[in-house]
């Protein structure tokens, strides 16, 4: 990065600055290649690379794998970050989405609400990919469309605009659409908790008024009068615990939970704790068998 100035001679020149090294910025979990997973996250993607903003994607990407962008914000209509570029203090950026008005959020749900599969696995944290036409049904996109449906300001001196400090900022929200979905919804101006309630209203009576048969209520359990066996209990089956072993995938609940939002350290939590997860459920075997060692 760096600065245009006037010049000794009276002309108007570029004036170099090298980047200062963020410490502790958020770092992309893409290492080369593409960014994102989920069809959702690199439609993101795609969708910028095709405004054909030119070679600044490029360093965009380089700054969001280094860790130059500091802090990001998702409000709704509107991200707010901090990057940290050539200058001591950094630079804030501020990107807005075109929201959708209340007719339009209202019009869609209930296009939603006609196939029960798009609720289900939207409130699975997935974002269906046949919803994209349910938008185009809706007259509505769920991307911006034209880079006029993005509104982006930086305060670097930059005068190209998205610089390379918006574009960082732009990958790493596509990195964020893969861990929760719905915040494409609510750059789009509506929340989970606001679009789940619309779903609902709009479903019909139909789908709602399902009745379940009710399980049979089972007869209460008389204690025994037996003092001395109500205070010993009854013996222990030999099968009490059931099959123990280790389980078939380690770190399952740590995997189910996902990647944290915006991670910031240089390798993902599930990369670091697995083998942790994996030691100790053959620890744990070991001792529940009786054979652990116990100077080891």
């Amino acid at each position: 990065m760096g600065r245009y100035r006037w010049s000794y001679w009276g002309e108007y020149e570029y004036e170099y600055r090298p980047t200062i090294k963020a410490k502790g910025g958020i770092k992309a979990q893409s290492k080369r290649g593409q960014f994102g997973e989920t069809w959702w996250a690199k439609r993101w993607i795609a969708v910028l690379e095709s405004f054909n903003i030119g070679a600044r994607l490029g360093r965009g990407r380089s700054y969001a794998r280094s860790g130059q962008v500091l802090s990001i914000d998702i409000e709704q209509g509107q991200v707010k970050a901090k990057v940290q570029g050539s200058f001591p203090q950094p630079y804030k950026i501020t990107i807005k989405v075109k929201e959708l008005s209340p007719k339009d959020w209202q019009k869609l749900a209930e296009t939603l609400s006609t196939q029960a599969i798009f609720a289900a696995r939207l409130l699975a944290g997935e974002m269906p990919q046949e919803i994209e036409q349910a938008f185009k049904d809706s007259g509505l996109s769920l991307f911006p469309e034209k880079l006029r449906d993005l509104e982006t300001d930086c305060s670097c001196p930059d005068w190209s605009n998205p610089c390379k400090h918006i574009a960082a900022v732009y990958y790493l929200l596509g990195e964020e659409f893969d861990r929760d979905p719905f915040l494409l919804f609510k750059l789009r101006g509506m929340s989970r908790e606001e679009l789940v309630e619309k779903l609902g209203a709009a479903t019909p009576a139909a789908q709602t008024n399902v009745v379940e048969e009710a399980s049979p209520a089972l007869p209460p359990e008389p204690l025994t009068a037996d003092v001395e066996a109500f205070w010993q209990g009854g013996v222990l089956p030999d099968d009490l615990f059931g099959e123990v072993r280790q389980p078939p995938a380690s770190a399952a609940l740590l995997k189910r939970l996902g990647n944290f939002p915006f991670w910031r350290g240089a390798e993902r939590p599930v990369d670091a704790l697995e083998p942790v997860y994996t030691e100790a459920s053959a620890r744990g075997l070991e001792v529940f068998a009786g054979t652990s060692n116990a100077a080891s």
